[in-house]
């Protein structure tokens, strides 16, 4: 929140917003003799957005991994709610951000922008709210911000991949298969894993397919346990060694490149352009009708089970803080809109007061049902609707 604070003010000094500029469009690697020929003619922006981004979406790998082999995720009564509550979440906004901008070409390729959900975030609003929080609730908005997450990535690997070039891509499959065999050996060591991932990661980046797909790839291969050392967990290592990299590095300077927005002669109808309004919408809106109004669907039809512990005040407050998309949202609007040419709106006006409003949102619904007694879930769902 201080990084997207510091690019906004930044961006918006007289001076120093070029300065800014200028920064975010360095070539670190423009010194290096045919950096071009072999691909590292990568601005710092697109150095962050598709290099530091894979480590985050590596991170994103393993915990899903994890949760679903040794977590909560691994028995099945838990996963049916939140990945109902993951596609509805998904699914509505899209469609009221499609709504509003149906018949633009180019402002539909951020139809996927209000669709994401931002973890770090909605999980720090959770924890602001002190120890009352059940702990059957951040299970299922962290299961539910994982699923989302993987959705997130599929969209990225089939809508936002530009032309294909078939060499890369079998380099990629190679590196694939070698992490294969790394896996079936049990191989302890960390260093293969991570010098074919680093491969595998440059061979993406050539081949058309966003290059922080290579970070999913990677953390599907490590292993969580090994049948040579059963006390030691590789994958429960690096998820250990890389939060504090990716919470405290990765995410600020992400958030520091891609939310400087400038305010200079923005009035209301840029606020009020279908882009930035079906993105607040869908985040504000759409989130709570899709993640709570499937969740409740499900609940009743009993597809799923209710989590313990949980009221329907407790589960509608999730569901607001499923709007925070901040973080993955500014990421696929980047892939969205670049290269696009002259825009006449800022998708990221959209992003922030959608986050803002749905966090401010979430918080006061659950700090009012927090310390007062609230209806059950399974007093609700057992009674018609």
């Amino acid at each position: 929140m201080l990084a997207a604070t510091l690019a906004v003010i930044c961006a918006n000094i007289p001076g120093v917003s070029h300065g800014y500029e200028a920064l975010l469009h360095l070539y670190p690697f423009s010194w290096i003799p045919g950096s071009k020929a072999v691909g590292l003619n990568l601005s710092l922006h697109h150095l962050i957005n598709d290099g530091l981004m894979a480590v985050f979406f590596f991170l994103v790998g393993l915990e899903l991994k994890r949760e679903m082999l040794d977590g909560e995720l691994s028995d099945r009564k838990n996963i049916m709610l939140p990945v109902v509550g993951a596609v509805g979440g998904m699914f509505v906004p899209a469609l009221i951000y499609i709504a509003l901008n149906m018949g633009d070409a180019m402002a539909m390729r951020g139809w996927a922008i209000p669709a994401a959900t931002d973890i770090a975030f909605a999980l720090g609003v959770l924890t602001l709210l002190g120890s009352g929080v059940p702990s059957s609730l951040k299970v299922f908005l962290t299961s539910l911000a994982i699923f989302d997450d993987l959705g997130a990535v599929l969209i990225i690997a089939f809508f936002y991949t530009s032309e294909i070039f078939i060499i890369p891509l079998a380099v990629v499959a190679g590196c694939v298969m070698v992490l294969a065999v790394l896996n079936r050996m049990q191989v302890l060591a960390k260093a293969p894993y991570l010098l074919v991932g680093a491969i595998m990661w440059f061979a993406t980046l050539k081949s058309g397919v966003h290059a922080t797909i290579a970070g999913v790839l990677l953390a599907i291969f490590i292993p969580l346990s090994l049948k040579k050392h059963p006390g030691v967990s590789p994958l429960k290592s690096l998820e250990h060694s890389l939060h504090s990299l990716v919470a405290y590095i990765i995410l600020p300077v992400f958030a520091f490149a891609n939310a400087g927005l400038s305010l200079n002669g923005m009035g209301i109808d840029q606020v009020l352009h279908p882009v930035p309004l079906g993105i607040a919408l869908g985040l504000v809106v759409g989130k709570q009708l899709g993640v709570f109004g499937l969740c409740f669907l499900s609940l009743k039809l009993k597809i799923a089970q209710f989590p313990k512990g949980i009221t329907l005040s407790n589960l509608y407050g999730a569901s607001l803080l499923c709007g925070i998309g901040f973080t993955m949202s500014l990421f696929i609007g980047g892939l969205a809109f670049q290269g696009g040419g002259e825009k006449l709106f800022d998708e990221r006006i959209g992003i922030i007061l959608g986050s803002l409003i749905s966090g401010g949102a979430g918080y006061a619904v659950l700090r009012l049902a927090i310390g007062r007694s609230g209806k059950k879930i399974e007093d609700v769902v057992g009674t018609k609707i």
